[in-house]
């Protein structure tokens, strides 16, 4: 089996895929042989995304729009992705988001409820609705995708941070409890050109760009194919981890 076949009759479904990241991830899956679910809120970039990547993997994409904090629209993506494809052997927490800046005495704490509804809890629940439908019985493999900012202090993105710090136990929790069949790990990405980034990336780039050893920001496909590896028999004995891919951004002790 090549290595663009190695996940060849496996179904993942990736969470906020419409775009960045969760786009890559859900194409990397696709060429190495799997069917794929996307998800994400806005129904319109959500058909685009999926027409995008679908090309010469007809009938391979299923996109299934719905809020990642909405309990029903997620029982929905699972259950027919399970109804579709049959299986649900991979799941790719990638939903994130990020209303909030600064200091965390002048944080909104309605923005920052919301926040580890998303980041958090809603991740969790992704999880008990795939062991649920499929993985529970069957197996499989999870990925959550934290950030460096969970790894260590930031202060402008604070809140942010310990979202993704609780995902990081909440990967580790997992991964003992639903082990041996079903393996979950999280990556933590330093900053990735993404629309999601926009902000941080334009703000000080040639600046913020001299700090990472290799000298240059992340790029989606850079997560995605360290996630393709996570889920796949190549990782067969890899659980509870959290792989830091940041262009050797924390070994410099400026985060």
């Amino acid at each position: 089996m090549t290595v663009s076949e190695d996940l060849k009759g496996r179904t993942a479904l990736v969470t906020g895929a419409s775009r960045g990241i969760g786009l890559a991830i859900a194409r990397e899956l696709l060429e190495r042989g799997a069917r794929v679910t996307i998800t994400a809120r806005k129904p319109e970039p959500l058909a685009e995304a999926a027409a995008e990547i679908g090309v010469g993997f007809e009938g391979r994409v299923l996109a299934v729009a719905g809020n990642a904090g909405d309990a029903e629209a997620r029982a929905e993506q699972v259950r027919r992705t399970v109804e579709e494809f049959g299986s649900l052997d991979i799941l790719v927490n990638n939903t994130g988001i990020n209303p909030t800046y600064g200091s965390l005495m002048d944080a909104d704490l309605g923005a920052v409820t919301k926040l580890f509804e998303i980041n958090v809890v809603a991740a969790l629940a992704y999880v008990q609705e795939a062991y649920r439908a499929w993985m529970g019985e069957h197996g499989g493999a999870v990925v959550n995708l934290a950030s460096v900012a969970g790894l260590r202090s930031t202060g402008v993105i604070a809140a942010y941070g310990a979202s993704k710090a609780a995902l990081i136990r909440l990967t580790e929790e997992l991964a003992w409890q639903l082990g041996p069949k079903i393996r979950v790990n999280a990556v933590a990405p330093a900053v990735v050109q993404t629309k999601f980034a926009e902000a941080l990336v334009s703000a000080a780039q040639d600046q913020v760009e001299r700090q990472y050893p290799l000298r240059r920001f992340g790029q989606p496909q850079d997560i995605a194919s360290l996630v393709a590896f996570l889920v796949s028999d190549g990782a067969s004995w890899i659980t509870g981890e959290t792989i830091r891919i940041d262009g050797g951004l924390l070994a410099t002790g400026t985060i």
